[in-house]
């Protein structure tokens, strides 16, 4: 063989040759996210991850207490309603960097401020279009009828939000408000939102009947006006403009408000990560299907979430979980990475209490979710 035909084999085989596979699964492996209470991030729940182009990934949390120490005032925690972090692995490390949003005399605010007060926003899953992160707002507000302490809301619309300047201080993110469903339809795209071909899929909790999932749509180039591009899967097997929920196909029964949805290569197939709604099940459940139209596949669990165990160590009656989700990038050949996060009924003992009311991570075979 010439020198001259083993350089241009080099040249072509390079790009190959350099792409460290093995050495990111171990980084991601050794980078698994954890979430310590640094002052003056005390705690959250949501925690949907997003990776950035640069390697990064933007963590959206909820409700956030913050402070130099965790304050619970007549059953109402000291907290803003949603906040950020931004994390990164380097040399096997992992690292995050807590954002609460500051006003100009430097009170915490929400980071997605409210539009129409006196609601307020849980900010939800995201992903990246042409260098701006966009974000799934669900519109809360104090439930007009009476219900648990822990559990006294009711939603009223999402919109959708539109984060530029991600390579400056996260601080000086500028974030920008888009209108998407008002009150009053019973189902908020909102609950996890992925990107595939020319659009963004957002699935839907549809809070009557049997609660089901339910899928819309906007095309990426109609981003700039969510509400008018919106398409929703309907019964018949097709996508229909505008969003009738009751006219739209179930894609999860029941479903929930929080969850992932992501295409998996090792599967072969969409893979949806949840909690189960019932309150009371310690269970995490997964899910698959070929098209993300579906059919999906019968819920399985893949997990038991040790809180919720009455064998366990410190074991509380008032301890509950939610909130379980993937975060792809964490994957690696045989295994994947989600998050849940436990809190309590017996509010006040959130101040007290350190051992919940943050996202924890699990990584589990992949042989849990493709084996019998």
């Amino acid at each position: 063989m010439s020198k001259e035909v083993l350089i241009i084999i080099l040249f072509v085989l390079a790009p190959w040759l350099a792409r460290p596979v093995a050495a990111e699964n171990a980084i991601n492996r050794e980078c698994s996210p954890v979430f310590p209470l640094v002052a003056p991030w005390l705690g959250a729940d949501a925690a949907y991850s997003v990776p950035l182009p640069d390697g990064r990934s933007v963590w959206i949390f909820g409700d956030t207490l913050y402070g130099e120490k965790r304050v619970v005032i007549h059953k109402v925690p000291r907290m803003v309603r949603n906040s950020i972090g931004v994390s990164s692995c380097s040399q096997g490390k992992w690292s995050i960097e807590y954002v609460i949003r500051k006003d100009s005399q430097g009170y915490m605010r929400d980071f997605f401020r409210a539009q129409h007060p006196p609601t307020w926003y849980w900010a939800l899953d995201g992903f990246v279009h042409r260098d701006a992160l966009w974000v799934t707002l669900l519109c809360v507000r104090q439930a007009s009828t009476s219900k648990p302490d822990a559990l006294d809301f009711e939603t009223c619309g999402a919109d959708l939000a539109k984060v530029t300047g991600l390579t400056d201080d996260p601080q000086q993110w500028k974030v920008e408000y888009f209108p998407l469903v008002t009150d009053g339809v019973a189902a908020y795209p909102s609950a996890t939102a992925v990107v595939s071909g020319d659009y963004v899929y957002l699935f839907a909790l549809y809070e009557k009947g049997q609660r089901p999932l339910v899928l819309t749509r906007i095309p990426l180039s109609g981003l700039d006006d969510p509400a008018k591009n919106l398409h929703y899967y309907a019964k018949a097997g097709v996508w229909k403009a505008g969003f009738d929920p009751a006219d739209a196909k179930a894609m999860i029964t029941p479903g929930v408000s929080e969850m992932s949805v992501r295409y998996h290569e090792g599967l072969k197939r969409w893979l949806a990560i949840y909690k189960s709604p019932d309150l009371s099940s310690d269970e995490v459940m997964a899910a698959t299907a070929l098209e993300i139209t579906g059919p999906w596949s019968a819920p399985k669990v893949i997990y038991h979430i040790p809180e919720m165990q009455k064998s366990s160590p410190g074991f509380d009656k008032n301890t509950f979980c939610y909130a379980a989700k993937e975060h792809p990038q964490f994957r690696d050949g045989g295994s994947i990475l989600f998050t849940y996060v436990c809190n309590t009924a017996d509010i006040p003992s959130l101040a007290s209490r350190s051992d919940i009311y943050f996202p924890k991570a699990v990584r589990l075979p992949l042989t849990k979710i493709s084996g019998p």
